[in-house]
C-alpha cells in the first residue's frame, strides 16, 4: 500500500476531529522566542557597509516604517491596554516580533522595526566571515566556489541565517507569522498570526531585496525553480510552527482552535502537492503530523512532532533544486497578488 493511502484518513481526522481542543493542565504560557540575541545585534549600519541597495528597499516596507508607525496605531494601544502593558515598545510580548532589541549596558532598547538582524540573526559572531571572500583584496566575485561554501557553513553555524537554505529563512517569518503566545491572543485580543501568509507571496513584493547575486544591478526576481523550493519550505515551516503553537497552548478559546486549525489546513495543502511530486522530506514531515493529536495536554509529542517536520523541511531546502517540482506551478501565487 502507497504509505499515502495511509496518511489521508490521519490528516483528515486531525483537521476534522482534532482541532476541537479539549481541556489540559495548566502549563504556563510557553512560546517561541523569535526576538534574537541583543547583546550580538551590530544595528543596520553595519549592513548598509556592503548591502547598501538592501538597505534603501528595507526603508520602502512595513518592517521598516514599525518602528514609528506601531506605537501610534489605535489597534496596539488597545491590545497592550488589555495586556496591562505600557508601551508596545517597552514589554518582551510585543517587542519580540515587531522590534530589533540591542543591549546597551544594563538596558536593552528597541533600535529599529522588524530589520536585517531580526531576519537573519544577530550578526556580532559572523558578520566578519560573511563579508571575508578570502582575503583583504578579494571580492564577491573573485571569491571561489570552495571558500563560499566554507564561508556560509561557518556564518550559518555562527548563527546566520541565510537565503542559501529557504527553510532558515520561512522560520524566521513563520515564527512571528503564527504569533507565538496565548496570551496576547486569549486576553490582548490580537489575531492569532497571519492567516493568509504565504512565504512567495509575502517575501517576493515590497520586501524582496535580491540585490547581492553576481552581476545584480536591480532587485533581481527569484527563478521560477527557486519559487517552487521556496512554496514548499514555506508551508513545511507554517506547518511546524503551527504545530508548536498547539503545543504551547494551555486552555480552549481562540489560540489554541486557530493554530489547531491552521496546522491541520496546512497539511492538506502539503499533502495534495505530494500526491504530485513524491519528494522524501514532504512523506517524513506528512508521517509525522499524521500522528499528531492536536490538544491542550499533549505538548511533548507535539514538539517532537515538529522538530521532525523542522528536519524534514531543512532537508528539503538543502536538496531541492526545483527543477523536478514544475507541478508546484499550479499553486504559485499570481505575481499581481505579491504583498
Amino acid at each position: 500500500m502507497n504509505p499515502f493511502d495511509r496518511i489521508a484518513p490521519l490528516l483528515f481526522a486531525a483537521v476534522l476531529l482534532e482541532t476541537v481542543l479539549y481541556g489540559g493542565f495548566e502549563r504556563g504560557l510557553l512560546g517561541q522566542s523569535p526576538q534574537c540575541d541583543p547583546t550580538k545585534v551590530m544595528t543596520t549600519e553595519t549592513c548598509l557597509r556592503c548591502h547598501g541597495n538592501e538597505v534603501t528597499q528595507w526603508k520602502k516596507t512595513p518592517h521598516f516604517e514599525t518602528f514609528e508607525n506601531l506605537a501610534k496605531n489605535p489597534r496596539a494601544s488597545e491590545i497592550t491596554d488589555k495586556l496591562g502593558l505600557t508601551s508596545v515598545k517597552r514589554n518582551d510580548i510585543c517587542t519580540q516580533c515587531h522590534y530589533t532589541m540591542q543591549a546597551e549596558g544594563d538596558r536593552i532598547k528597541p533600535i529599529a522595526g522588524v530589520s536585517c538582524e531580526s531576519c537573519h540573526g544577530a550578526s556580532k559572531d559572523w558578520v566578519n566571515i560573511h563579508n571575508d571572500y578570502g582575503g583583504p583584496l578579494a571580492t564577491r566575485d573573485s571569491e571561489s566556489a570552495a571558500h563560499r561554501l566554507e564561508r556560509l557553513d561557518k556564518s550559518v553555524g555562527l548563527g546566520m541565517r541565510n537565503t542559501t537554505n529557504v527553510y532558515l529563512i520561512a522560520r524566521n517569518c513563520l515564527q512571528c507569522h503564527t504569533v507565538p503566545n496565548e496570551k496576547l491572543v486569549n486576553i490582548g485580543g490580537h489575531v492569532a498570526g497571519s492567516d493568509s501568509f504565504e512565504l512567495v507571496a509575502w517575501s517576493q513584493g515590497v520586501v524582496r531585496h535580491n540585490f547581492a547575486r553576481t552581476g545584480a544591478t536591480s532587485n533581481t526576481e527569484s527563478t521560477p525553480e527557486r519559487l517552487r523550493v521556496m512554496y514548499i519550505a514555506g508551508l513545511l515551516a507554517d506547518l511546524e510552527f503551527s504545530t508548536r503553537a498547539v503545543a504551547t497552548a494551555t486552555t480552549k478559546g481562540t489560540y489554541g482552535s486557530t493554530v489547531a486549525e491552521r496546522a491541520g489546513r496546512v497539511s492538506l495543502r502539503l499533502f495534495e502537492i505530494q500526491q504530485e511530486i513524491h519528494d522524501e522530506h514532504l512523506e517524513r514531515a506528512l508521517i509525522a503530523f499524521a500522528s499528531a493529536q492536536l490538544r491542550t495536554d499533549n505538548g511533548q509529542q507535539l514538539l517532537a512532532i515538529a522538530d521532525e517536520i523542522q528536519q524534514a523541511g531543512l532537508a528539503f531546502a538543502k536538496n531541492a533544486d526545483g527543477t523536478e517540482l514544475a507541478a508546484v506551478d499550479a499553486w504559485l501565487p499570481n505575481p499581481r497578488n505579491y504583498k
